[in-house]
């Protein structure tokens, strides 16, 4: 009888509103889940690789049973892996974007060997011409997901909008996923980082429902996979990507609020990128119960 993943140790559990935060896999990714559990997660978001290094791996049998034996003895319902910092699919240079394609098919291969549910993935800067680096970016995807045909749900991940990023509107992230085929299209979604999208000029602070208006009108929010909630250290249309502790940043408490009493986000899983100060377990355990007090 074949082993059971993560993925479907996780959907045999109930939760309204998977909650929890990026979690280290130090010592191996089996370590995790007590990481998340430590801190009360019912949601993690992992690495399965140094984010800032090439050097690839492959996930063998052991550390996969491990993996489904750790998330087994949590509240964990939903397992996400963020790819690598370095991957650029839209770039111009022909040997970067195929080193950034074969490490985003190792990324796939490495989520589906271990059981995960999502991938989440920034879109890649453009360099040259905005609208070539698009397609680039969709062509990369779509060659990634013929080579790998991952049961992972990819994500792309709204940008700040600094330099030449891609997918930092929602006009130019629906771009992206229109350029998608039918095939792939139920495959590819959208994840949002509040601090992302705070920086990239939406006002989710003095318009939270127009914000949501628009992204329903211009994505649609059944394309909402995964959410990133962090405070922003740089003021609404900075372009820059600081992540500052819930509620004490330049978004405040309301949006926050708001997310999570939010009906049509209920069953979006949410985790946070927030700084972890001294003691990680402390400030991430501070953070998720601040963010579950405001459940009315």
């Amino acid at each position: 009888m074949p082993k059971p993943s993560p993925r479907e140790v996780t959907v045999k559990k109930k939760s309204a509103a998977p909650l929890g935060a990026h979690t280290s896999i130090a010592g191996g990714t089996h370590l995790a889940p007590p990481r998340a559990k430590a801190i009360g997660a019912t949601a993690m978001q992992i690495f399965t690789k140094m984010a800032n290094r090439w050097a690839e791996r492959a996930c063998e049998d052991d550390e996969c049973t491990e993996l489904v034996a750790a998330v087994g003895d949590t509240d964990v319902s939903i397992i996400c892996a963020h790819d690598s910092y370095l991957i650029n699919l839209a770039s111009p240079d022909k040997v970067l974007r195929t080193r950034s394609q074969e490490s985003f098919v190792a990324e796939l291969k490495r989520c589906d060997a271990l059981g995960l549910r999502y991938l989440v993935s920034h879109p890649g800067n453009y360099m040259d011409d905005r609208a070539s680096g698009i397609a680039r970016n969709a062509d990369s995807i779509v060659a990634a997901l013929e080579r790998a045909k991952p049961k992972v749900i990819l994500l792309m991940e709204m940008t700040a909008g600094s330099g030449t990023a891609i997918g930092s509107t929602f006009e130019e992230m629906a771009q992206l996923l229109d350029l998608i085929p039918k095939k792939w299209r139920k495959q590819v979604g959208v994840c949002i980082d509040t601090a992302h999208i705070f920086a990239s000029g939406y006002d989710i602070t003095g318009d939270y429902e127009g914000v949501m208006a628009r992204f329903e009108d211009i994505i649609g929010l059944d394309r909402l996979g995964f959410m990133h909630l962090n405070d922003s250290k740089v003021p609404l249309g900075s372009k820059r990507d600081r992540h500052q502790l819930i509620a004490e940043g330049f978004i405040g408490e309301a949006p926050f609020r708001k997310i999570m009493n939010d009906p049509r986000l209920a069953s979006v899983p949410k985790v946070i990128e927030t700084p972890k100060l001294d003691d990680h377990t402390a400030t991430d355990t501070r953070m998720l119960n601040l963010l579950k007090s405001y459940i009315e």
